[in-house]
C-alpha cells in the first residue's frame, strides 16, 4: 500500500447520494470532504443517473482517489426500487471505471460493523462514530445521513485494506517445527 492515498466512499440513492472523501497518511485517515447530492428536484430518471454520472466524475477530477468504496444495494421487498438503486450504483461506478479507479463494494452490514462493531447500527450510530473517530467538528456534520454512509463505505475499506499483513498459519506439527526450531528440546 502507497504511504499516501485518497479514498472516496459513496452510497448511492436515486433521491439522495452520499459521499465522503479520506486521505490515509501511512495508517492515519483523515476527512477531505462529505457532502450529498440532492436528485429529488428531477423528476426524469434518467436525469438523474446523468447527473450520479457527472457528480462523481468531478469528485474525481477534484480529489483524484485512488480507490472507490461503494455500498451495495440491501435487497428490498420493492423490486422497482432495487432496480434503480442498481442503476445509481451502476453510474457511479461508471464514472470511476472512466478514470480507471478501481472499486470496491461493501455490504451496509459490513459498513456498520466494520465503523461501530454493530451491523446493525443505525444511521444516526454510524455518523456519531465517524465524528468521534475522525475528529470531525459538529458544524461540519451535515444532517442527511446518507454524506456519513458515504464516508462510512470509504473508512470500512481504509479499515479493510490496511490489516497488517500476517504469515500464513502453520499447516502440521512438520511445519510448526521448521518454522520454530529454537522452541524444540532436544
Amino acid at each position: 500500500m502507497p504511504k499516501e492515498r485518497i479514498i472516496i466512499g459513496i452510497d448511492p440513492g436515486t433521491t439522495v447520494m452520499g459521499y465522503g472523501v479520506l486521505k490515509i497518511n501511512g495508517n492515519k485517515p483523515e476527512l477531505i470532504t462529505l457532502g450529498i447530492l440532492q436528485l429529488n428536484k428531477f423528476d426524469n430518471h434518467y436525469m438523474k443517473l446523468r447527473r450520479i454520472f457527472e457528480r462523481v466524475l468531478g469528485l474525481i477530477d477534484q480529489y483524484h482517489p485512488d480507490e472507490m468504496a461503494i455500498e451495495s444495494p440491501f435487497f428490498g421487498k420493492n423490486v422497482q426500487s432495487m432496480l434503480k438503486l442498481g442503476r445509481a450504483q451502476g453510474v457511479a461506478m461508471s464514472a470511476a471505471l472512466y478514470r480507471d479507479i478501481p472499486i470496491t463494494e461493501y455490504a451496509p452490514l459490513k459498513i456498520k460493523m466494520s465503523i461501530t462493531g454493530n451491523g446493525n447500527a443505525s444511521k444516526e450510530q454510524v455518523a456519531d462514530m465517524l465524528k468521534r473517530m475522525l475528529h470531525i467538528p459538529e458544524e461540519n456534520m451535515l444532517p442527511q445521513l446518507d454524506a456519513t454512509d458515504g464516508l462510512a463505505a470509504a473508512l470500512c475499506h481504509f479499515f479493510q485494506t490496511n490489516r497488517p499483513q500476517t504469515e500464513k498459519a502453520y499447516t502440521s506439527w512438520k511445519d510448526y517445527i521448521a518454522k520454530n526450531p529454537s522452541k524444540i528440546k532436544k
